[in-house]
């Protein structure tokens, strides 16, 4: 496979697909008899194929660059496709990005999702850079009613604030350089990901407290925080209950081929 990094096609936007993993041992891809989570088959395909295959499909993104430790093993489950080129993963996923993004192997605009983000169509993407359009930052997010209303009984990490609960959906854009500070804050705090009120505490204890006590929207709360960084940051609610279905441990993992065997 060629794995040389092509030019980016200039009206379209590069894609950052994050397919690294963490130290240790990965228990979900120990249960399907894989080192690297990112190759667990869903419904018959590695996951991070699929994905890589939305990516091609989807008319905003021209080259997509592969971030990983593994390159090895992830290239060959994925096409040979001119579009599709590899980073080496650093240290902690912020941090590579920022590099990425300074050393022009993945320039602005960005686009950046997982290879854990199974079930993730050209739609979705679509909707989502149609939300983020002006912005500096955009952040795509699912509101609790949209999943619970297709998945009743699904368990996943909410952020709580005035007028909805909302879930993560790995979808995030990066416009230009007024992003790199955005970028630098979420590397100060990414060993705590699931703990959103951790990154909002560095905006100040009155943007912390009125989070805690749900006077404030999501939406209101990260506008102010990018504004303390001078940055224009947006959440974008998704309309898609899938698109806060990723991969992190095995009830996601059947709830995915469910899905795609239209069995959920």
């Amino acid at each position: 496979m060629d794995r040389t990094i092509a030019a980016p096609d200039d009206r379209r936007m590069t894609a950052v697909l994050l397919a690294g993993r963490r130290p240790g041992v990965d228990a979900l891809a120990a249960t399907r008899g894989e080192t690297l989570k990112a190759l667990i088959p869903v419904a018959g395909t590695p996951m991070v194929a699929r994905v890589v295959t939305t990516l091609l499909a989807t008319d905003a993104i021209g080259a997509i660059r592969v971030m990983t430790q593994d390159v090895d093993p992830i290239a060959a489950v994925l096409p040979a496709d001119p579009r599709i080129g590899y980073l080496r993963s650093g240290d902690g996923i912020a941090r590579s990005i920022a590099a990425a993004l300074e050393s022009g192997e993945a320039p602005f605009p960005l686009f950046v999702t997982t290879a854990d983000h199974a079930l993730l169509t050209p739609a979705t993407i679509a909707e989502f850079l149609v939300g983020a359009a002006g912005a500096d930052v955009a952040v795509g997010m699912v509101e609790r009613a949209i999943v619970e209303a297709r998945f009743p009984d699904t368990k996943r990490t909410w952020l709580r604030f005035r007028k909805g609960d909302w879930s993560g959906a790995n979808l995030f854009y990066f416009a230009g350089p007024s992003a790199l500070p955005v970028i630098g804050a979420w590397a100060s705090v990414e060993q705590d990901r699931k703990k959103g009120w951790k990154l909002i505490a560095k905006f100040g204890v009155g943007l912390l407290v009125r989070a805690v006590t749900r006077t404030i929207t999501i939406h209101d709360a990260v506008a102010r925080a990018g504004r303390k960084l001078g940055a224009k940051v947006r959440i974008v609610g998704l309309s898609d209950p899938l698109a806060a279905v990723d991969v992190d441990k095995l009830a996601d993992l059947e709830l995915a081929e469910a899905v795609l065997e239209g069995r959920a």
